[in-house]
């Protein structure tokens, strides 16, 4: 065998190989997506998988909106990730600046405790959360939903390693000029983060978008509920009906898709960030 013969049977296994783990992985969302979209005489399960709905229909989409107040939903969830996103990484960025550029005593040691907390399932914190917020008469609100969740770990570790790779000299030279701490934080810090910012937008938007266990502890009221627990309230009313399910399941994650796809490009650059140091 020549070396050139090898070169491209290594590689074509190689296409091989990727083309088969893609579609252990997007196999799922286009059963999903077909069901979605098939007529009523055609089966949703079948083997082989029969994934070209013939013809395509919008019957189901129609029904999963209407069947459940969906845009209540939908309105709901805009709500919670267009405030909790933005103030989660703020939030972040603030406690993870003097961990990563001031010394203090007990920095290490507030840091490793912090980033502990990642190491907790997170439904071991659910009686607590919920006794706090209860305490604080915040049950069944969007306060209750909303403040639990305004802190990450994971988050703060991001931008503490980010900020760690900024050059001291940088910022020695910025407090010589006679900018104060916020101010570094805001000229010099923010725009040296701007990778990891936009990855734990991701990160955030898709995590808020796809809440339910906890909105489903806090929440009584289903006019407060986001759409991933409206998805659970559908499959209660339409019981077996795959086919509804599966549109209102599609309807629930395209705003998910296109925000990532608007994304994407931030999301290498701003793993590379967080690792830095």
């Amino acid at each position: 065998m020549t070396p050139r013969l090898a070169f491209w049977l290594r590689r074509a296994g190689m296409y091989v190989l990727l083309t088969a783990i893609a579609l252990v992985f997007v196999g799922p969302f286009l059963i999903l997506l077909s069901a979605a979209f098939k007529p009523a005489g055609q089966a949703v399960f079948s083997f082989p998988p029969d994934v070209i709905p013939r013809p395509p229909v919008l019957t189901w989409v129609k029904e999963a909106w209407t069947t459940i107040p969906y845009p209540t939903y939908l309105i709901n969830s805009v709500i919670y990730v267009g405030v909790m996103v933005p103030v989660y990484i703020i939030v972040s960025a603030l406690c993870a600046y003097p961990l990563a550029q001031m010394n203090f005593r007990g920095r290490n040691l507030i840091f490793f405790a912090i980033l502990s907390t990642m190491f907790l399932p997170g439904e071991v914190m659910l009686l607590p959360r919920f006794l706090v917020v209860s305490q604080l008469g915040m049950a069944d609100s969007y306060a209750g939903v909303i403040l639990p969740g305004l802190l990450s770990a994971f988050g703060i570790f991001l931008l503490r390693q980010t900020f760690t790779g900024v050059p001291r000299e940088v910022i020695d030279a910025a407090r010589t000029d006679g900018c104060h701490e916020l101010r570094i934080f805001w000229h010099v810090m923010l725009p040296a983060a701007r990778p990891t910012l936009a990855i734990l937008g991701i990160f955030g938007f898709i995590s808020v978008w796809n809440s339910f266990i906890w909105p489903m502890v806090v929440l009584k009221d289903s006019a407060m509920y986001p759409i991933a627990l409206g998805i659970s309230y559908l499959a209660g009313v339409t019981g077996t009906d795959v086919r509804s399910l599966a549109a209102g399941t599609v309807i629930s994650i395209l705003p998910v898709v296109i925000f990532f796809m608007i994304m994407q490009r931030h999301v290498l650059e701003g793993m590379r960030g967080a690792v830095k140091g």
